[in-house]
């Protein structure tokens, strides 16, 4: 397959993921308010978020492998799954199509009357956060340790449901119901990235306090995706 196409793949896997996850966050999550509650609520949401990897997985995985993750991408590189020179333009990728999400969904929201993002919010726009802006208040050290481990079995799962002696055509399932958990866990904590390219997508149009804290969004999933990947190409050595 050529770069071209998996890039384009990796583009339109991201799009949806940041889309479909992101969306329901915004659109679905608090729909009918507390007066007549018909939202999907957390559980929803990261269902949705295990929905639009699973899909996109079983989309474009035969294209480009699935990533739509830059820590996914530098796990599997650590893992030797990967190669380097592709990492780069994997992650652009990744970046942009997210970044189209975000726009897409912003131009969505923007279609109810008196729509607006309170950037001083916790979770505004589906944004990441900790400290002030982690939807339970958790601290930076406690956000942190979140999204290392997280990212890092993440890493785990995938790698494992594509060994070549996992169940052939069931990865995609394992990968969506890991992030599904991990969504379950982490919500409460960091609105859950275990994804940079996630995070930027929408810290770019949710204000100044979601882009102050990206850094961490990004430095925390590449670390843990980086240890995931390490941990299992040990345990896969014969």
């Amino acid at each position: 397959m050529t770069l071209t196409k998996r890039l384009t793949a990796e583009f339109l896997g991201t799009f949806w993921l940041v889309l479909g996850g992101c969306g329901s966050a915004v659109l679905a999550a608090k729909f009918g308010g507390d007066a007549n509650p018909l939202g999907i609520g957390f559980v929803g949401v990261a269902l949705a978020f295990g929905l639009t990897v699973l899909t996109g997985a079983y989309a474009f995985g035969h294209i480009s492998g699935g990533h739509f993750n830059p820590a996914v991408s530098f796990g599997l590189w650590a893992g030797g799954r990967f190669p380097a020179r592709d990492l780069l333009p994997y992650v652009v990728v990744q970046v942009l199509g997210g970044l189209l999400a975000g726009f897409v969904l912003l131009q969505i929201a923007q279609g109810q009357a008196g729509f607006q993002i309170d950037g001083s919010q916790a979770g505004a726009f589906a944004s990441n956060g900790f400290g002030e802006l982690s939807p339970g208040g958790y601290s930076l050290a406690a956000s942190f340790l979140t999204e290392v481990v997280l990212t890092a079995v993440f890493l785990l799962v995938i790698m494992g449901s594509t060994h070549g002696r996992a169940p052939a055509g069931f990865a995609p399932i394992a990968i969506g119901l890991a992030l599904t958990l991990i969504h379950l866990i982490s919500i409460p904590v960091t609105n859950t990235s275990v994804n940079p390219a996630r995070s930027t997508a929408v810290a770019f149009f949710a204000g100044s306090g979601a882009t102050s804290q990206l850094w961490l969004f990004w430095i925390a999933p590449l670390i843990g995706g980086l240890i995931g990947g390490l941990i299992y190409k040990g345990l896969g050595k014969e």
